[in-house]
């Protein structure tokens, strides 16, 4: 409404291509807060939680993130883009509301010297009547000892202390990427059509038929996950197998009736199974390794690795796409089942473990 207001004036003194650059900002300011969002929020919540409920808050967030893309998916069916960006709207103001009603991280607090703070956030976030000493004399001892290190800067993340957090951290996120799950959640039109269409539905909003699989791959994608990260995995690799067995069996013209069933059933395998693990857990990983005297800068890296490759994989798959459609997918199954082994070897189990002895057996020169 703010725009619109202002948006004849704009025209007449700026001139009609000027103010396209007004939709170019827009669109970079959201990507900006997504940005610092996907690293900020699982982050606050590993810290908030207590040990035993850590793994739920921080499924939960994943459940939120995969309802959220779900409704506007589902909205974005019957509803042009225009509106989809008034509703986003809502939530992001709900946000900022609610900011003003949580407390600071307890272990931030105590970074910076903020003991008092920090004993009072955990009272909030534990209740008045919980006792908290045990818990905030971890958080003491251990920043006591980071605070002998200085903070470091994102080239000082490479040396012998923080390596295994940062191939873990790094790894998990270029692993996630180049699986294709940006790929195909964006291109999922795309691929329905190239394999076949033949679900149907009809769009209010423009008159014209639109492809029902997008809707079923909406709901689907609402998954709440509870198997090892290493079964995640392997089911994104069998869904992307699946996907390109589909276009195999199109380009050799076999079983052409099967061929898009096959494709929907192998995105719902990969979609499922990248909820149930693989789309959160780096994440939660991510918020879990790293201690706070490097976790503005580790976060920060393995967050920009993570959209870079996003970016890599989302502009290269149609080109990937005209090389060879069951290639480009056999090549993300390749790269998820190498997940498998990569979380086989070197991930850690943090579940039951304090954010203090997860950090100190990741990164055991700090804690000797």
């Amino acid at each position: 409404m703010v725009g619109a207001v202002v948006s004849g004036k704009i025209a007449d003194r700026l001139g009609r291509r000027m103010v396209s650059w007004l939709l170019d900002a827009g669109r970079l300011l959201i990507g900006y807060g997504i940005g610092v969002l996907s690293y900020v929020v699982p982050v606050y919540i590993a810290e908030i939680s207590p040990q035993n409920l850590r793994g739920a808050f921080t499924t939960v967030n994943q459940l939120m993130i995969c309802v959220g893309v779900s409704v506007m998916w589902l909205i974005g069916t019957f509803f042009p883009w225009r509106t989809l960006a008034l509703i986003g709207i809502i939530p992001c103001l709900l946000q900022v509301i609610g900011l003003f009603f949580i407390p600071e991280s307890p272990r931030w607090l105590a970074k910076i010297g903020m003991w008092e703070d920090c004993e009072s956030a955990l009272h909030r976030l534990r209740g008045k009547n919980v006792k908290i000493f045990e818990e905030a004399a971890e958080i003491r001892d251990y920043t006591k000892t980071l605070h002998q290190l200085s903070e470091t800067r994102v080239f000082d993340l490479f040396q012998p202390t923080y390596a295994k957090s940062l191939i873990v951290g790094v790894g998990l996120m270029v692993l996630q990427q180049l699986g294709g799950v940006n790929a195909i959640a964006f291109y999922v039109d795309s691929i329905f059509i190239s394999a076949g269409s033949i679900y149907l539905i009809r769009c209010p909003s423009d008159g014209y038929f639109r492809d029902a699989k997008p809707v079923v791959f909406a709901v689907w994608r609402v998954q709440l996950y509870m198997n090892p990260k290493m079964v995640s995995a392997a089911g994104t690799c069998l869904g992307c197998f699946l996907t390109g067995i589909s276009f195999l069996l199109q380009d050799l013209q076999v079983n052409n009736w099967f061929s898009p069933i096959l494709a929907l059933v192998g995105v719902l395998v990969f979609s499922g199974s990248f909820s149930l693990g693989m789309g959160g857990i780096p994440w939660v990983i991510m918020s879990e390794i790293f201690p706070i005297n490097i976790k503005g800068s580790a976060g920060s890296l393995v967050t920009v690795v993570n959209w870079f490759g996003s970016w890599v994989v989302s502009y290269a798959f149609n080109f990937l796409m005209k090389w060879s459609s069951e290639g480009t997918f056999f090549m993300f199954a390749s790269i998820c089942c190498s997940t498998v082994l990569f979380v086989a070897k070197l991930v850690p189990e943090t579940k039951g473990r304090t954010l203090e002895e997860i950090q100190a057996s990741m990164n055991p020169l700090i804690s000797n």
